[in-house]
């Protein structure tokens, strides 16, 4: 069906013309009335105001041409028939040198009129009274007066057979002829029956009141005709309603008071007749009105419509407030009031309203519909974003979308870039648009959430803009997509005699996780540090950890061996959160954690375990708790120390003979131990170590002999605490006999740990002759005496007392004196001790020393007990 390029109708007493946008959208366009002798009057605001016209435009932009009857240039036959003819001209630019040309005739019947019809239209307002004197003569348009008492001197002085308008205010009257108020933009003309009188709101002679505090522009003036025997005078007051409008619970009020003064000038009864409404010129009757929702009420002060937010006959227009999408609601009201007073007559009062609610943010709703879309005939999803924004008025357009930053693209351009944006029209007009991403889309994150999910996100900026002003906005939306595709990395482990490994497989979340041991990131660099191999190649990790390097974790320790751990964290690189955690337990030998010496000493290195994070080394103790370590690092404590001390106990077996004692934690304030470490030596009964002494096969380890001297110290100590010694001027000591004697021997000046001082035989006589008579053995063979009825004691030097514990011997004697022929020996002992010293280097080398160390001599008196 084609449709015109311009459609007309008639309502009431107004033409009204609605150009098809088909035709007329982004164009410009102008319109100028015809006369009669063809000529085109350009309309303006100012000629619209003062000949009648009115031009709308709607929502969506299109053009709604209004025009009263009895407008300038009409053609009226009877005050019942009007034909008017209107200039439309179209172009694409403002100049208007393209311009289409079309001209619409209009013709419209209307009547009976009533005896004072006022419309007030947008732009203006309009006075028609029923008049029966001669016409006004062609070339003159005309205005409006009001009191007629007030205006009868200037009817009397005026100028014989001429139009006349006098303009009451508050203070004055102003008298103008028909010529000079079109001048100043009034319009005044006359039809075979009446006076038209028409005027704008802001008029020089409208006056501002207010009626129940709602704002009216009122124009009061009389119009008169004097003819020689004959003056008339016509009431041309005009009042119409500015506001009146309040917005309140999704509802719009219109209100519009009743007693305009303006029009009841020696009014004292008023009879109401008729209200009624409409819309958009179109009068509603009662039924339709109930079922849209309105609410139209009268009474004796004022008429009230009630207008739901969003009801029938109303339109929504979209706006951009501060760069946010906002809506408004517009409709176009008229009401038709009928009274009857006893001055005028009936009098038909259209007030005609163009109401837009204030811009109200619109709510955009974001959809993500990606888990309804799949493979045309399969249950595999399609691995793309889908989602919807929306709703949009019909005057919203989607323009570009920018991804991550990257565009904006054209729609034609995101369509090139694999997206793809599809728009969904509802039966009310409305539209949502559809946007599909694929995943692998550039400026899509991928995160890994847990178990088999990853959280896929993408920014995306929807550029929209509002007609038909083209005004923009943007709409962001951050799309979130869980999809379960994650492929977590995987390690396998492994163990050889020196070292852990651990490879890592990596999968398709870990490509940004950063290895950690501890809260140490492991690089090439750090690895190396640690004693690590370390090589990664992107798609696998691989690592090997010395069994004795930092950050292996010792587990336990039983018979069977060692248990370590290695563990390492995979970590986010932003939030240091640990994503990932592997390790690799292995069992190593424990035959590096003790040694048996043929001597008897017993090694024992006891480490420390995870499982006891607040163990301290250092505290760690042998079944005998005075026995402390000899040396302490982070990881344990090495403990050194005789099978005959520290609390070892020994069993026997047929061919062995065992040495058992145990490393102990026990945290402070508690009894029972936390840590507990078993260890033993055994030794064969009888076993005979054979030697097969060959110089030319296997030559028998030699030492090179030195040129030096070790100074030795032979000290009398005070008592048995050897803290107080005697000094040189305090010999010879006197003593008892049977007191006891504490001697000690040190080795001085070295600091060669693997050196050990012992006393290999150490006897008295009573001169410094070593060889004199007589003589009597203290110690023989490092051992005591055995044929002494009082042996020497030895003490033992408590490790960690001295530097090298193993660089002094202390012994205790009783005091005694030398028996001849059966008698008692009175003078001075002299102590003689030949020390032998043994390197730790091997257990058959054997330094030995020929000076001998010597104490001052000892006096020594004989007391019978």
């Amino acid at each position: 069906m084609q449709l015109d390029p311009v459609a007309v109708e008639c309502l009431g007493s107004l033409a009204q013309l609605k150009l098809n946008p088909r035709y007329f959208q982004n164009k410009y366009v102008s319109f100028a009335a015809v006369d009669k002798f063809g000529r085109s009057w350009p309309i303006n605001q100012t000629l619209a105001a003062q000949c009648g016209y009115t031009i709308l435009q709607d929502v969506w932009g299109n053009l709604e041409f209004r025009a009263s009857l009895v407008s300038c240039y009409a053609q009226m036959v009877g005050d019942e028939q009007f034909s008017l003819m209107f200039q439309i001209l179209a172009a694409t630019s403002p100049e208007m040198h393209d311009a289409i040309e079309l001209v619409v005739p209009v013709k419209c019947s209307y009547g009976p009129w009533q005896p004072r019809e006022i419309i007030c239209e947008e732009n203006y307002m309009e006075v028609s009274v029923r008049r029966n004197v001669p016409p006004i003569p062609d070339g003159y348009l005309q205005d409006q007066p009001e009191d007629w008492a007030a205006a009868f001197p200037e009817a009397k002085a005026g100028a014989p057979s001429v139009w006349q308008i006098v303009f009451h205010m508050d203070t004055q009257k102003k008298a103008m002829e028909v010529e000079q108020a079109h001048a100043v933009g009034y319009g005044v003309n006359t039809t075979d029956s009446r006076i038209v009188l028409r005027a704008s709101y802001n008029s020089t002679e409208a006056q501002k009141m207010e009626v129940r505090s709602i704002p009216f522009s009122a124009v009061r003036s009389t119009t008169f005709y004097k003819q020689r025997w004959m003056l008339l005078m016509v009431d041309t007051a005009v009042a119409c309603p500015i506001d009146g409008v309040t917005y309140m619970d999704k509802t719009i009020t219109w209100t519009i008071p009743k007693s305009m003064s303006p029009l009841l000038v020696g009014v004292s009864n008023v009879k109401e007749l008729r209200v009624e409404m409409g819309i958009g010129l179109s009068k509603l009757p009662a039924r339709e009105i109930a079922a849209r929702g309105y609410l139209l009420a009268s009474d004796k002060d004022a008429i009230t419509l009630q207008l739901p937010i969003g009801a029938l006959g109303g339109t929504y227009k979209s706006h951009v407030v501060a760069g946010q999408l906002a809506t408004s609601y517009k409709i176009s009201p008229f009401i038709e009031h009928l009274w009857e007073d006893d001055q005028r007559g009936v009098t038909k009062h259209t007030i005609l309203k163009e109401i837009s609610t204030p811009p109200q943010p619109a709510p955009i709703i974001i959809k993500d519909t990606d888990s309804y879309l799949h493979h045309a005939g399969t249950n595999i999803p399609l691995q793309l974003f889908n989602v919807s924004v929306g709703p949009f008025l019909p005057d919203v357009e989607l323009v570009s979308v920018r991804v991550d930053g990257s565009g904006p693209w054209s729609l034609p351009e995101a369509e090139e870039q694999g997206c793809k944006v599809v728009g969904n029209r509802h039966p009310n007009g409305s539209v949502d648009f559809i946007l599909q991403i694929p995943f692998d889309t550039p400026g899509v994150k991928k995160q890994y959430v847990s178990g088999p999910v990853r959280n896929y996100t993408l920014n995306v900026t929807f550029g929209f803009s509002v007609s038909p002003h083209k005004d923009p906005f943007e709409v962001p939306v951050t799309l979130v997509v869980l999809v379960e595709d994650a492929v977590l990395p995987q390690a396998t482990g492994s163990c050889d005699g020196e070292a852990l490994y651990l490879v890592i497989r990596r999968g398709n979340v870990d490509q940004d996780w950063l290895p950690f041991v501890e809260d140490t990131p492991l690089n090439r660099v750090t690895a190396h540090q640690l004693g690590y191999t370390f090589h990664d190649n992107g798609t696998h990790l691989a690592l090997r950890v010395p069994r004795d390097a930092a950050h292996v974790a010792y587990e336990e320790v039983h018979s069977s061996g060692i248990v370590v751990t290695f563990q390492l964290q995979l970590k986010d690189p932003v939030t240091q959160v640990e994503m990932m955690d592997f390790s690799v337990s292995c069992s190593f030998s424990s035959k590096n954690l003790i040694d048996c010496f043929p001597n008897g000493t017993m090694v024992i290195f006891a480490l420390k375990l995870v499982g006891i994070p607040d163990l301290v080394p250092s505290n760690l103790v042998l079944r005998d708790r005075r026995c402390k370590p000899s040396s302490v690092v982070e990881e344990g404590a090495t403990f050194v120390f005789s099978v005959n001390t520290c609390g070892t106990t020994r069993t026997f077996e047929s061919t062995t003979m065992t040495y058992e004692n145990e490393v102990l934690y026990v945290p402070p304030g508690q009894a029972a131990p936390v840590y507990r470490l078993k260890c033993g030596c055994q030794y064969m009964i009888g076993d005979a170590l054979l030697l097969q002494y060959s110089p030319v096969e296997a030559p028998s380890p030699s030492i090179l002999p030195g040129v030096g001297q070790l100074a030795l110290a032979l000290k009398l100590a005070r008592d048995h605490s050897y803290g107080d010694f005697y000094q040189d001027a305090e010999y010879p000591v006197t003593r008892y006999l049977r007191e006891p004697l504490h001697f000690q021997v040190e080795l001085l000046h070295s600091q060669d740990p693997q050196l050990e001082l012992f006393l290999e035989d150490c006897w008295a006589t009573a001169s410094s002759d070593r060889n004199s008579s007589p003589q009597w053995l203290i110690v023989t063979d490092s051992c005591e005496n055995a044929e002494d009825s009082h042996q020497t004691v030895f003490h033992r030097v408590p490790p960690g007392s001295v530097p090298f514990s193993t660089h002094m011997k202390r012994f205790e004697v009783r005091m005694f004196t030398f028996m001849v022929d059966g008698q008692a020996l009175r003078g001075q002992a002299v102590v003689l001790i030949p020390p032998v010293i043994y390197t730790g280097t091997s257990h058959l080398e054997q330094l030995f020393l020929e000076e001998e160390a010597m104490l001052k001599p000892l006096a020594t008196e004989i007391l019978d007990c």
